[in-house]
C-alpha cells in the first residue's frame, strides 16, 4: 500500500507533463521554436559569432546556403513576425510554462534584431545598444568611485609610487610557469568540479577537454558541444596569475558555462522538449545570465577565504612559486574587483566616440589597474564584442543579489544557484526578487 501511494504523485506529475505537451497551445508554441532556432542558424550562416553553440536536429539547420548578400530586411520582418506571435501566446497562453517560454524567446529575438543592426554597421549608444542586446543598461559611476577604491589600494600595497606599479610588481609574484599551466589548471578544475558534484547531480557523460590557444581577444572561452561535452580554452597570450586559474578555470567550467549548459541541455531540452535551448546566441539576454552566473559561480564554489588558502597549499606549491605575500594579493584582488566597471566606462567611451584609443588605454591601466599588454587585449575584446562587457560585471551583481536575498546559507545558495542554471531566465526575473 506505501509503494502504491509513493507511485500516486509520480503518475500524477506524468500525467501533467503530457497533458502540457499534447495541449495545442504547446504544439504551437513548439513549432515557433522550431521558426526561432532556424532564424537565429539562418543569421548564424552570415554572422559567425552570433551563434555561441547548438545541438539541437540537423532538421533545423536553413535548407539553403547562405547567399552573398545580406537579407538584412526579410531577416528583420521574420524576426517581427515571429516576436508577434510570440507576444500573442506570452500575454494570454493558458498554461504558464508557455507564457514564459514565449516571453523568453521574444526578449532573445529583440536581440536578434539589435545583433543584426550591428552587424550591418547600424549603431546605438552604448546603454542603448546593450539595453536591446542584454536585457540591461549597467549603472554608471562617477570616477570618483573609483578614485576611493584606489586610495584603499593605496594603503594596504606594500612600496612606495603609483598604486598600478606597487600593484603589478605584487602580481608578478604570482605568474604561473608556462611549463606549470597546464597542471595548475588541471588541479584548480577538478577541485571545482569536486565541489560542484557534492551539490548537483550532472550526467554521468558529462565531460570536457582543455586545450591551450593564442591570438584570441578573450581569456578563456567555453565551446558547448552538445550531448553535455564541451571544449574549454585557455589563452596563453597573456601572462597567467594563480587567482586566474581558479576565476578562468571554474567562470568556463564548474559550476560556470559547462555546467550551465549541460543542466540546460538535460533539464530542459531532453526532459521537457524545449527545442529553443539548443541554441545559444551570444548576444542576447542569455549571456548576461551565463556570463553572470559564471563569474558568481566563483564565489558560490570558493567562498570566502576558501581562495586563498586552496591557492596556497595546492596551487602556488605545484606552480613552484612561493606563497609569501598571497594573503595581501587576494586582498588587493578583492578591492580590484569593486573597479570591474571602470572597464564598461571605457568601452561606453569607445562605442559612443567620446574616448579615444589612448585614453581608453590610460583608463584601464589606471582603474582596472590592468598592465599594458591586458589594456591592449581588453580593447581588443571591446572592439570585436562591443557592450557584452557589462555581463561580466552588471550581470554577476544581479546575480548575486538574487541569489544572496533568497538564500541565506551556503547550501540555500548552491539550491538557488542550481535553479537558475536550468531555467529560461530573463535578466527581469533578477531585479528586484
Amino acid at each position: 500500500m506505501k509503494k502504491l501511494l509513493l507511485f500516486i504523485p509520480i503518475l500524477f506529475v506524468l500525467s501533467c507533463k503530457q497533458n502540457i505537451a499534447d495541449n495545442p497551445e504547446t504544439k504551437k508554441l513548439n513549432g515557433l521554436a522550431r521558426d526561432y532556432v532556424t532564424l537565429g542558424l539562418t543569421i548564424g550562416q552570415y554572422d559567425k559569432d552570433f551563434v555561441d553553440a547548438y545541438y539541437g536536429p540537423d532538421s533545423l539547420k536553413p535548407a539553403k546556403p547562405a547567399g552573398e548578400v545580406f537579407p538584412k530586411d526579410s531577416l528583420l520582418a521574420s524576426i517581427n513576425s515571429l516576436m508577434n506571435d510570440l507576444r500573442v501566446v506570452a500575454g494570454s497562453g493558458s498554461i504558464d510554462s508557455n507564457r514564459m517560454r514565449a516571453n523568453w524567446m521574444y526578449n532573445q529575438l529583440l536581440a536578434f534584431g539589435r545583433r543584426i543592426r550591428i552587424y550591418t554597421e547600424e549603431y546605438r549608444s552604448f546603454d542603448e545598444e546593450s539595453k536591446d542586446l542584454f536585457g540591461v543598461a549597467a549603472p554608471v559611476f562617477a570616477e570618483e568611485h573609483y578614485k576611493a577604491e584606489i586610495d584603499k589600494l593605496d594603503s594596504l600595497l606594500p612600496g612606495k609610487g603609483k598604486v598600478n606599479d606597487r600593484f603589478q610588481k605584487l602580481a608578478n609574484h604570482f605568474i604561473i610557469p608556462k611549463e606549470k599551466l597546464d597542471v595548475v589548471m588541471k588541479a584548480a578544475i577538478a577541485e571545482a568540479r569536486k565541489r560542484t558534484l557534492a551539490h548537483y547531480k550532472l550526467p554521468v557523460k558529462e565531460n570536457f577537454s582543455l586545450e591551450y590557444v593564442t591570438d584570441k581577444p578573450w581569456s578563456g572561452y567555453n565551446w558547448y558541444k552538445g550531448n553535455y561535452t564541451s571544449v574549454v580554452q585557455i589563452n596563453t597570450d597573456t601572462k597567467i596569475f594563480i587567482d586566474r586559474a581558479i576565476d578562468v578555470g571554474s567562470h568556463e567550467s564548474y559550476p560556470g558555462h559547462h555546467v550551465y549548459n549541460t543542466l540546460l541541455e538535460e533539464k530542459l531540452y531532453h526532459d521537457r522538449g524545449y527545442v529553443e535551448v539548443s541554441l545559444y546566441p551570444l548576444f542576447s539576454p542569455q549571456s548576461l545570465i551565463a556570463e553572470g552566473s559564471a563569474n558568481y559561480g566563483i564565489e558560490v564554489a570558493f567562498p570566502g577565504d576558501e581562495k586563498v588558502k586552496f591557492a596556497k597549499s595546492v596551487l602556488l606549491p605545484l606552480a613552484g612559486l612561493d606563497t609569501t605575500g598571497i594573503a595581501v594579493y587576494f586582498k588587493a584582488l578583492a578591492i580590484k574587483g569593486n573597479l570591474n566597471y571602470a572597464r564598461n566606462d571605457a568601452a561606453r567611451g569607445l562605442i559612443n566616440e567620446t574616448m579615444s584609443r589612448d585614453k581608453a588605454l590610460t583608463w584601464l591601466k589606471k582603474y582596472c589597474l590592468m598592465n599594458d599588454e591586458t589594456a591592449e587585449k581588453s580593447i581588443s575584446f571591446i572592439k570585436k564584442y562591443r557592450s557584452y562587457v557589462i555581463n561580466y560585471n552588471y550581470g554577476q551583481d544581479l546575480v548575486k543579489t538574487h541569489i544572496e536575498r533568497n538564500a541565506k546559507t551556503p547550501e540555500k545558495r548552491w539550491e538557488l544557484f542550481g535553479q537558475l542554471l536550468s531555467n529560461e531566465m530573463n535578466p527581469a526575473d533578477l531585479v528586484g526578487k
